[in-house]
């Protein structure tokens, strides 16, 4: 069995984040330019694709070297961000991307559907070692996190369908990550009333 390690918080932090950032900035930087590669034209957003995917497998890897572990969320984004984004760059064609996120979001909920028809909590098997609830707790939070990533996977179709470019990198880098932390806030009376009490 793999050990675990602990790091610093923000070389952990650095390792989450810091891809998606440096999309983020490199998309503002180079959104309106156009490259011409092998004798076809590639946008800016294709570019910052093609060097996002690599970017992001090097950090997880390093966040796996460095803790000794990964969580089945970061292999499943890594490997959903590898396929959608190779297709884009591959095919020049920036909405395969783009849909990553609803693919994303579908299948964490389908998972949690599937779990919940059957009686259990998956939330629970992923993050029981975080927030040690009673099982009631986790299925009420199961519940309503399986809604907010069906929601979260309808707002993305609807912002890359009807929006800007630009619109939805801002929406994917920021109103993403906020929505769910906004989330795990909003669900503190939970927290409190099934929490379990520490030995």
């Amino acid at each position: 069995m793999t050990e675990k390690r602990a790091i610093h918080p923000i070389v952990k932090s650095t390792l989450d984040f810091g891809p998606v950032l440096l999309f983020f900035v490199a998309y503002m930087y180079f959104k309106d330019d156009v490259f011409t590669i092998g004798g076809t034209e590639y946008s800016g957003f294709i570019l910052v694709t093609a060097a996002f995917v690599p970017l992001l497998i090097a950090s997880t890897a390093a966040l796996w070297l460095l803790t000794g572990k990964l969580s089945r969320m970061q292999v499943a984004t890594v490997i959903l961000v590898t396929v959608f984004g190779g297709l884009s760059v591959w095919l020049n064609d920036e909405r395969f991307f783009k849909m990553k996120p609803t693919v994303i979001y579908l299948l964490f909920g389908l998972i949690l559907a599937v779990g919940l028809l059957r009686g259990q909590s998956y939330l629970k098997f992923l993050m029981e070692e975080m927030m040690p609830l009673q099982e009631a707790g986790w299925m009420i939070l199961t519940k309503r996190l399986m809604l907010c990533f069906f929601g979260l996977a309808l707002a993305n179709e609807v912002i890359w369908r009807f929006a800007s470019t630009e619109t939805w990198v801002y929406f994917k880098t920021f109103g993403l990550t906020a929505a769910v932390f906004i989330f795990f806030m909003a669900q503190s009376r939970v927290f409190q009333a099934y929490a379990l009490e520490k030995d």
